[in-house]
């Protein structure tokens, strides 16, 4: 798969490799978009998946949300890519010593903060292994992407998991 050996080639680098070229910045406001996968990721700025999957311009669909959680926006942002762009596959990309996962697990519920910890909690319910909890919360985000397109055959939805501090990918 693309995204494992764009991951790989991540480890191994010291800069993106990805195309970021004035010619690849070119065809794409001409030709549009073909992005091969959508990412939902969380915002943490440790977390960037054009890096982490060594990506250029126009290969992946990127939606950032603190604790990577799905709400309407981002359905409606997953529609337009699948729909409109043709992807074929979804990934929800969690990442460990996530502060959404964290301020849900300490119960932050408080403010517009509440309605991504909220969604957190029911995710990962009482887990109290930060990255356990993690993993849950990606895995119940891919979940609720499946049941609000069940008539979507040709779209394929994974969960992974970012660790931090080494880089690599985990696929659940």
């Amino acid at each position: 798969m693309k995204l494992k050996e764009g991951n790989q080639r991540f480890l191994d680098a010291r800069n993106n490799p990805g195309d970021i070229s004035k010619e690849v910045r070119e065809d794409t406001a001409l030709h549009g978009q073909h992005p091969y996968a959508v990412i939902v990721a969380c915002s943490d700025s440790r977390e960037i998946p054009e890096a982490v999957f060594s990506c250029g311009i126009g290969e992946i669909f990127t939606i950032r949300v603190a604790g990577n959680v799905i709400g309407e926006n981002q359905l409606g942002s997953i529609e337009y890519a699948c729909d409109h762009l043709g992807v074929p596959l979804v990934v929800v990309l969690g990442h460990t010593d996530c502060g959404a996962v964290g301020a849900a697990m300490e119960g932050h519920t408080e403010g517009y903060v509440g309605s991504i910890t909220g969604d957190i909690i029911r995710a990962i319910g009482r887990e109290p292994d930060p990255c356990i909890a993690s993993r849950r919360n990606a895995v119940y985000q891919a979940d609720r992407i499946r049941s609000a397109f069940p008539e979507e055959t040709d779209m394929t939805v994974m969960a992974a998991l970012y660790h931090i501090a080494d880089g690599t990918v985990e696929w659940l």
